[in-house]
């Protein structure tokens, strides 16, 4: 079953009957994505909250010199949304791009009420899901304003170590907020620390 992922994610925080997996598999969409494949684009309205079954994905923002900002990386087992623009149904501030072959699990906004109304156990499941999410968020900008940039490359590779392997050094370096010049120093100075 495709969605196994997610019923294994969601089994970690409640638990559902066969009655309710039986809804909420029915209500779920299953899409694949090509790398380099938008799932949004700024100004466009979110529509789904997604869940990665497989691949790679970065949300971004560009700014009006043309400069893409990575905001977000997201991989297997993790989650991808505006959710901004998913909550209020407003225009997107930031674009979703995948970065390898992409599968996901998404659930519409046309359809999520239904599903909390049907299984009110997936909308506390969720109000976590988004609370770690912001917490997550709110300590990454604590980082960025206390820690020095070398520093905050050594949390993202002991964090995230799976993730540095699979994506371009350029992207890390925009994630970081710093240029993909002064990434190849700080690895070339943790190299020779080593």
């Amino acid at each position: 079953m495709h969605f196994q992922p997610l019923l294994n994610y969601i089994a970690k925080h409640v638990a559902l009957t066969k009655e309710e997996t039986d809804y909420l598999v029915e209500h779920l969409h299953y899409r694949r994505y090509l790398k380099g494949q938008y799932i949004l684009q700024q100004g466009d309205v979110c529509r789904t909250s997604s869940f990665i079954l497989k691949g790679c994905t970065k949300l971004f923002y560009v700014d009006d010199t043309g400069t893409e900002h990575i905001i977000m990386l997201g991989v297997e087992d993790w989650w991808t949304s505006d959710i901004g623009s998913f909550i209020n149904q407003t225009p997107a501030e930031f674009n979703i791009q995948c970065l390898e072959d992409t599968e996901l699990a998404q659930f519409h906004y046309d359809t999520i009420e239904e599903i909390f109304e049907r299984i009110p156990k997936l909308e506390r499941f969720f109000r976590k899901v988004t609370e770690r999410g912001l917490a997550a968020a709110l300590n990454r900008i604590i980082r960025n304003f206390s820690m020095t940039a070398k520093d905050r490359y050594l949390f993202f590779r002991a964090t995230y170590p799976k993730i540095e392997q699979r994506i371009p050094q350029y992207m890390i370096a925009s994630y970081l907020g710093i240029t993909k010049e002064f990434l190849s120093k700080i690895k070339k100075q943790v190299a020779q620390e080593s």
